[in-house]
């Protein structure tokens, strides 16, 4: 049972693409799915789906949402209560005696306990570890999907504005975040693990921009490191909590990086069974069919 609070649809926010790929990844796997979200969709739904009203702040809902499962998937909102929602979910899922639970959390999340939406899943993934749950941890590097929101940037104005800076971070594709919480949710062997989902190369932005240009046939220019003009931009559409939480991680990718230890890049592959996707596929698979 994939679940997971209501996200923001923001720029840099694409948790709804690994909840959205899990639901269809356990459907083919001939699981039925019970999603449980705050503004769960009218009507019947999907076949297989049962689609549940669940808010994290509100006990009675989430009661509701884990009485009769088995399994978790937890998906916190970035949010500037996010370590109480995730804590309130534990609790919940305790109570409700969940035989396994599988947190998305963050790569190497003691990283750059500066940045707010890393430090506030700690308390979360340390409530898990002493909680009786058999758990697994999912640690996912920024996401390829992310670059969707930026699509009329990338292919209209031909510049990638995302600013990654030059150091490099493993980014990695949704899918794959899904297929491994997925491995890790049906599959025995995974408990107790905590398992960081990251790509297959270290990309700086100046990288990004030209995967992008190879992939679409046109110039695509890296927007730069300049973080005062993304925040000025970013506070057109972001709250004001929001714009600065992502520009100190983006001051942190700039100045530290995110990469994958050679020990990282050998656990994804272990918990997905096979390698992860590249940049490159992710623009021919994901990026060119959503953004004509």
């Amino acid at each position: 049972m994939p679940i997971s609070s209501r996200r923001l649809r923001t720029p840099i926010l694409s948790k709804i693409a690994v909840g959205s790929a899990l639901v269809r990844r356990l459907l083919q796997k001939g699981q039925r799915v019970r999603v449980a979200t705050r503004t769960p969709p009218e009507g019947r739904g999907d076949a297989g789906i049962d689609h549940v009203r669940c808010d994290l702040a509100d006990a009675l809902s989430l009661d509701a949402a884990f009485e009769g499962i088995e399994r978790a998937m937890l998906i916190t909102p970035l949010s500037p209560v996010e370590t109480q929602l995730g804590l309130n979910a534990v609790r919940a899922a305790v109570a409700a005696r969940v035989r396994r639970i599988v947190y998305m959390t963050v790569h190497a999340l003691p990283s750059a306990p500066q940045v707010p939406h890393f430090a506030s899943k700690t308390p979360i993934v340390d409530a898990i570890r002493q909680s009786d749950l058999a758990y697994t941890l999912i640690e996912p590097n920024n996401f390829f999907q992310n670059d969707l929101a930026m699509a009329d940037s990338i292919r209209r104005l031909k510049i990638y504005p995302q600013p990654i800076g030059g150091v490099g971070i493993s980014r990695v594709d949704a899918r794959d975040v899904a297929d491994a919480a997925a491995n890790a949710l049906l599959d025995s062997g995974h408990e107790g693990q905590a398992y960081p989902l990251v790509g297959p190369a270290a990309l700086t932005g100046e990288a990004v921009a030209r995967i992008y240009s190879e992939r679409l046939g046109h110039a695509v220019r890296y927007g730069g490191n300049d973080l005062d003009a993304w925040a000025r931009d970013a506070a057109k559409t972001l709250p004001g909590w929001l714009r600065d939480d992502l520009r100190t991680m983006y001051a942190h990718f700039q100045h530290s990086g995110l990469i994958a230890s050679d020990e990282d890049l050998a656990l994804a592959p272990r918990i997905l069974g096979r390698p992860p996707r590249a940049l490159a596929q992710f623009v021919d698979e994901v990026f060119v069919p959503q953004a004509a």
